[in-house]
């Protein structure tokens, strides 16, 4: 059976320091599900836990922390729509990952992205910023976050292939992603396949030639092979954001052939 699209399980309200937006408020998140037919969402706003370091004294983290992104509680809640709790937080360049043993119980849903290399003195502090200096993190950070202790069956891999990684050219990321060979992938796929952790899928679908979508491409097909499971995250931070999710999902679904059998549940 092909994958059914019945959640949204990255989604950011104005809260989130990189949002903003006043209209993007849960009640106009519950909204979306409901028009779009979806059973499960889950509010990700960005988050490190104020009882661990903050790399560099980091701003936009010591500012996101669980006292603030709880003020976007209680979530509403409609007959047939579930409105979860949980977060965004990050690993930092000493590859610690923002959520702590004290907070952890706090969240229904925790996702974390390894590719978040824009922030300097944060997620990354080295002299070289090469492209093969950034491929290798990749796999370092990828390998790290998965030897944290962590509830992976409710953990998701968020951004594995997001721009951000390489962010001063538009092929930068592609380079990046093309430098890592399929048994690299493979070798962290099978990791995170038996840790029980989800795959995020939230690339822009659209945005790349037909020349560049097999790279994009590439390394969830590895990922698929392997056995990891699949949930989508709009990453929306704004309403519009929201409109162009199910579009995009959509699409994936089908350059992907995912079937319902590849799906992440961290609900079940």
């Amino acid at each position: 059976m092909r994958y059914i699209i019945d959640h949204d399980l990255h989604i950011h309200s104005g809260i989130s320091l990189c949002s903003g937006d006043p209209e993007q408020t849960p009640a106009r998140i519950l909204r979306y599900a409901v028009e779009n037919g979806l059973k499960h969402i889950c509010l990700t706003d960005h988050y490190w836990d104020s009882h661990l370091p903050v790399a560099n004294g980091f701003d936009f983290y010591t500012r996101q922390d669980l006292a603030r992104i709880k003020q976007a509680l209680p979530l509403p809640q409609t007959e047939g729509v579930t409105f979860h709790f949980g977060c965004e937080t990050d690993m930092d360049k000493f590859f610690t990952v923002g959520v702590g043993k004290e907070e952890i119980g706090e969240f229904e849903f925790i996702i974390v992205p390894t590719t978040h290399l824009h922030m300097p003195g944060f997620t990354i502090d080295e002299p070289d910023f090469s492209l093969e200096r950034r491929a290798a993190l990749f796999v370092q950070r990828f390998d790290a976050l998965l030897d944290t202790d962590l509830p992976f069956g409710r953990v998701g891999l968020a951004h594995l292939t997001c721009s951000l990684m390489a962010p001063a050219a538009p092929q930068d990321h592609l380079m990046v992603l093309d430098m890592i060979p399929d048994e690299e992938y493979a070798r962290l796929f099978v990791r995170a396949a038996e840790k029980g952790m989800g795959i995020e899928l939230n690339f822009p679908s659209f945005g790349y030639t037909e020349q560049e979508l097999p790279r994009i491409l590439r390394p969830y097909r590895i990922a698929k092979a392997c056995g990891c499971k699949f949930y989508f995250g709009s990453d929306a931070h704004t309403p519009a954001g929201l409109d162009a999710a199910m579009k995009n999902f959509e699409h994936i679904i089908d350059l992907l052939q995912l079937e319902e059998s590849d799906k992440f549940l961290p609900f079940a």
